[in-house]
C-alpha cells in the first residue's frame, strides 16, 4: 500500500485513469439521466416531483461518502504522517461541500411541494446542515494557517471529531420523528421502491459516485502539483537570498 501512497506513483496512476474515469462518469450519467427522467414513471402521489429524487439522494449519499473518505485520509494523516493523505483530504473538501449543497437545495425543492416548507429544523435536516457548515470550516481552516504541517494536523483532527455526524444522519428518521421517511433501498427484507424507479437510482448512484472519484482524483493531483511548485518557488527564493550577500561580499572587497 506505501507504493500505491506516493505522490509521484499516485500522479502516474491518475494520469492513466482519469480518462477511463471521465468516459465511465459520462456514460452511467447519461444512462442514469435517460432512466430518470423519460424511462422511470411520476408517482401516483408527488407526480413529476418525484424526479428530485435521482438527484437528491446520490447527492446525500456522495455527501456522506465524502466525509468517510476525507475521515481515512485524516487517519493517514495524523498515522502514518504521509502527505498524500493530507492532499486527498484537503481535495476532497470542496467536492463535499458542493454535493451537500446540492443535497440541500433539492431537497429544499422537493419538500416545498411535499411538507408544504421549504425548511423545517427536524433532525435529518439539521445534522446535515451541520455537514455542510463543518466542510466550510475545514477549507477556511487550510486557508487560514499557513504552516501546511499544523493545518494539516489541526484539519484531521477536526475531521475525525466530526465523524459522529455521520451516523446521526443516516439513524435519525429512525431515531427521532422527523419528515424523512424511513430507508427504503437498502433494507433487510428488500427494497421497498418498485424496480422502474429503483434502477434509474442506482445507476444514478453509481454515476454520482464515478463523478466524485474523477474529480478527487483531479482535485488531488492538482493539489500535489501545486504544492510542489510551492516548494520549488520557496526553495528559488532562499537560493535568490542566500546568493545576494555573496555579491555584496565580492563587490566590497573588489572596491578601492
Amino acid at each position: 500500500m506505501l507504493k500505491y501512497a506516493n505522490p509521484t506513483f499516485f500522479l502516474g496512476l491518475a494520469g492513466r485513469l482519469l480518462p477511463w474515469l471521465a468516459g465511465a462518469t459520462a456514460l452511467t450519467l447519461a444512462i442514469g439521466m435517460w432512466g430518470a427522467f423519460f424511462y422511470a414513471p411520476a408517482d401516483y402521489q408527488q407526480g413529476q416531483t418525484v424526479r428530485i429524487m435521482y438527484i437528491h439522494v446520490p447527492s446525500a449519499w456522495l455527501a456522506m461518502f465524502c466525509y468517510a473518505t476525507m475521515a481515512a485520509s485524516a487517519l493517514g494523516t495524523l498515522v502514518w504522517r504521509h502527505p498524500l493523505a493530507d492532499a486527498a483530504q484537503k481535495a476532497a473538501a470542496p467536492i463535499g461541500a458542493v454535493f451537500t449543497f446540492v443535497c440541500l437545495v433539492t431537497g429544499s425543492l422537493w419538500g416545498k411541494p411535499m411538507w408544504g416548507t421549504w425548511w423545517v429544523w427536524d433532525a435529518r435536516l439539521t445534522s446535515v446542515l451541520v455537514l455542510f457548515v463543518i466542510y466550510l470550516g475545514l477549507i477556511a481552516l487550510w486557508q487560514t494557517i499557513e504552516d501546511s504541517s499544523r493545518a494539516a494536523r489541526a484539519a484531521a483532527i477536526l475531521t475525525l471529531v466530526g465523524v459522529i455526524n455521520l451516523p446521526i444522519i443516516k439513524f435519525s428518521v429512525d431515531w427521532w420523528n422527523t419528515l424523512h421517511q424511513p430507508a427504503s433501498v437498502f433494507r433487510m427484507d428488500g427494497p421497498t421502491i418498485a424496480p422502474s424507479m429503483l434502477w434509474p437510482l442506482l445507476v444514478m448512484g453509481i454515476a454520482f459516485t464515478l463523478l466524485f472519484t474523477t474529480l478527487h482524483v483531479m482535485s488531488t493531483r492538482n493539489e500535489i502539483l501545486r504544492r510542489r511548485l510551492r516548494r520549488l518557488a520557496i526553495q528559488a527564493a532562499a537560493g535568490e537570498a542566500q546568493a545576494r550577500p555573496a555579491h555584496r561580499l565580492s563587490t566590497s572587497e573588489s572596491a578601492p
